[in-house]
């Protein structure tokens, strides 16, 4: 029971950080200086990035929370295309949103409802986007190509990663259950970095064989290894 716990410890976190991202996204367009919280939540992406890899797109980020919480109720869960995996469009993504945060505070410089009003506009339409894309592929589409999510990954490169031990048997639950479609019982220091650290592989792992940088693996200290 304790891999059930676990999992739905997780759930009941992203509940409360999803209200979020409708508050910003649609009350922003009432109460525009909402839109300054973007700042909050892409400096927090980036901030834990340093210590803990892409943890923040977890629970902490509100749109991850919304994509796994209601997109994943009916989401087609098709196979993400490696299309989104692509470092070229990761850096596309990244250059197109900053572009455009950017000219949008260059023509309104000093007006902060104008300036607010900007990054709202860019969190409704890339929300629909993640929307979009959740329900026709994955819930968890958008976050390949999520600028601080692609920052997050960058800085996460060389981190410790997970790894299983010699019990491991190749069962594939682990990749079944993994948010972002990886496959953690084969993950290296190159293809490691758009782990989540959400512990859904460890959890649902029935040999326990997934940890942290561990080649040998205690059952007990499972719940510890993030």
């Amino acid at each position: 029971m304790k891999v059930h716990k676990a999992l739905l410890h997780r759930i009941n976190l992203q509940a409360y950080t999803w209200v979020v991202l409708p508050l910003v996204a649609i009350g922003g367009w009432f109460y525009p200086l909402l839109g300054f919280l973007l700042f909050g939540c892409m400096l927090g992406a980036v901030g834990v990035s340093f210590f803990r890899g892409r943890y923040w797109c977890d629970w902490m980020c509100p749109r991850g929370a919304f994509l796994d919480l209601f997109l994943g109720l009916v989401s087609r869960k098709f196979t993400i295309p490696s299309f989104f995996r692509h470092e070229i469009v990761r850096t596309f993504m990244l250059l197109l949103i900053f572009t455009v945060i950017g000219v949008q505070f260059y023509l309104v410089w000093g007006n902060l409802p104008a300036m607010g009003l900007a990054l709202v506009r860019v969190l409704t339409i890339t929300t629909v986007a993640g929307i979009l894309l959740g329900w026709v592929i994955h819930p968890r589409t958008w976050c390949h190509i999520c600028p601080m999510g692609t920052v997050a990954h960058w800085v996460a490169r060389g981190q410790k990663y997970l790894r299983a031990g010699s019990n491991c048997v190749s069962c594939g639950i682990c990749a079944k259950v993994c948010p972002m479609q990886l496959t953690p019982n084969e993950l290296d220091r190159d293809n490691s970095s758009d782990c989540l650290r959400c512990l859904s592989c460890v959890h649902s792992c029935p040999k326990k064989a997934l940890s942290f940088e561990d080649s040998t693996i205690n059952p007990k200290s499972c719940d510890k290894v993030a």
